[in-house]
């Protein structure tokens, strides 16, 4: 007979908090004693069709995160809003999001998943199509559905991965992760390309909002349809195993000695003193700010570059031209989906002769794009097309979870609103002007290169420490 544990409920009805179920991709913990493996066969056609589901609506999930920055200009016209303000944005959308993050998280390992995911979908699909509606005089309200949006999308972030990682053994889970994963670049460059194409093709930047929520809604009858009210959850081991993609043998072998519980407080304390945790932590996050204030203000920043350059006419009263939003969009989905690839085929080579190489290739990594993000700021004045060419597991899920909201809070909630005061305050001492308007961003960027140069060396300081944490980890 087979466990009812193992399965949600049909409804939302409350799960008791049992040792061998899993608490989530923020909230895993692995039960005392070993851990019992439920028998799978291969996965079905159906499960691979839940998996193009969820992934479909991780696709519009990142889109509805960059339809702002697509249209950025626009927006900021017809809000008459300052980059200050413009920046806050993008800031009221991830402080929600991340905030609301951990709750999903929570709800997800005690409720019916299917139903607070296809609650999410209609609840952010809703918001974005209202937004459409906002008249200029209710900016504020504008500003409050994106952090509504930021809200609805968590609930799908944090539940969808979970889903897949319990649907497919090892063998096929990260690689099915994996294609799931690579929708967050090729979402965010769609954002771009949606908002501007729809903005460019209908003379209404309002339309860019009117899209996605169609595709919501078939991604909510989608989800009724083929997704299975009832997934078979994992044990709290395989969860772990499936969020971290790494399996830690000693753990799982019979007769080695496994530490007592500690409580959460216990926890955090010991990864402070882990420091390659702390220095990767800290490098994430120079990644999140640097990643999170080129996304919102690119494409602004190369419009007002050509307008100085005498490239385009300044806009005024029409519709403003989105070609680089389109033109970044392609970008962002190239360079995201080579990035994904190139970065994991590095690593496994690299780690045959260097237990240090994932460090070292984001050390690397963010040395390299910190140069190149410097050098395209001092010529975008004079050669725009250099511009577009800047390009970026234990206590293991609490590990997780704090490494995403410190990632999330000292990293993308703050950096666009901060690179637009540094801008309004640039402005304010120097006589209105578009040169200044372009100065002001291009000088406010600096301070994303010098953080890229930050995160370089907290990646770098990692790799001194990461093979004697990793030793002490196995032990445990």
């Amino acid at each position: 007979m087979q466990n009812p544990d193992a399965h949600e409920n049909t409804g939302l009805q409350f799960q008791p908090p049992l040792e061998e179920q899993n608490y989530g991709a923020t909230a895993a913990r692995v039960r005392q004693g070993p851990s019992v493996s439920v028998p799978r066969n291969s996965p079905a056609k159906r499960d691979y069709l839940v998996a193009a589901v969820l992934c479909y609506a991780n696709l519009i999930n990142f889109m509805d995160w960059f339809i702002v920055p697509g249209i950025l200009l626009d927006i900021q016209k017809y809000f008459e809003l300052s980059d200050g303000d413009t920046g806050l944005l993008q800031t009221v959308f991830i402080l929600c999001y991340m905030l609301a993050a951990p709750l999903f998280g929570y709800l997800g390992d005690r409720y019916n998943r299917k139903i607070i995911l296809g609650a999410g979908i209609l609840f952010w699909s809703g918001v974005t199509l209202g937004s459409s509606f906002i008249n200029e005089l209710y900016y504020w309200i504008f500003f409050l559905s994106r952090g509504l949006v930021g809200i609805g999308t968590a609930s799908f972030s944090t539940i969808a991965p979970t889903i897949i990682a319990d649907l497919f053994e090892e063998g096929k889970r990260t690689t099915m992760l994996s294609i799931f994963y690579i929708f967050i670049p090729v979402g965010s460059g769609l954002g771009y390309v949606l908002a501007a194409g729809m903005a460019e093709a209908t003379g209404d930047w309002h339309w860019a909002f009117r899209v996605t929520p169609c595709m919501g809604g078939l991604a909510l009858v989608l989800l009724i349809l083929l997704v299975p009210h009832r997934t078979q959850r994992r044990t709290a081991a395989h969860r772990a195993l499936s969020i971290s993609g790494t399996i830690r043998e000693a753990a799982e072998k019979p007769g080695v000695h496994r530490t007592a519980k500690t409580t959460w407080c216990q926890d955090v304390i010991s990864l402070a003193k882990n420091w390659s945790f702390v220095w990767s932590s800290l490098g994430l996050t120079a990644m999140a700010f640097v990643t999170g204030a080129l996304g919102m203000w690119v494409p602004l920043f190369l419009y007002r570059a050509q307008v100085v350059q005498g490239i385009v006419s300044p806009c005024l009263q029409e519709s403003c031209n989105s070609s680089n939003s389109l033109i970044f969009g392609g970008i962002t989905i190239g360079t995201g989906i080579l990035g994904v690839i190139a970065g994991a085929e590095a690593a496994r080579r690299l780690r045959k002769i260097n237990n240090k190489a994932d460090p070292l290739i984001c050390a690397a990594s963010m040395f390299v794009s910190a140069l190149c993000l410097y050098i395209a700021l001092m010529v975008a004045q004079m050669n725009i097309l250099s511009t577009f060419y800047v390009v970026t597991p234990r206590r293991q899920s609490t590990a997780i979870a704090l490494q995403i909201l410190v990632s999330h809070l000292l990293g993308d909630a703050g950096s666009p609103y901060l690179i637009g005061i540094i801008s309004n305050a640039i402005q304010a001492r120097n006589a209105h002007s578009f040169q200044w308007s372009f100065w002001s961003m291009q000088y406010s960027f600096i301070l994303c290169a010098f953080v890229g140069v930050f995160g370089g060396g907290f990646f770098l300081l990692t790799s001194f420490y990461i093979e004697e944490d990793r030793k002490e980890a196995e032990k445990r």
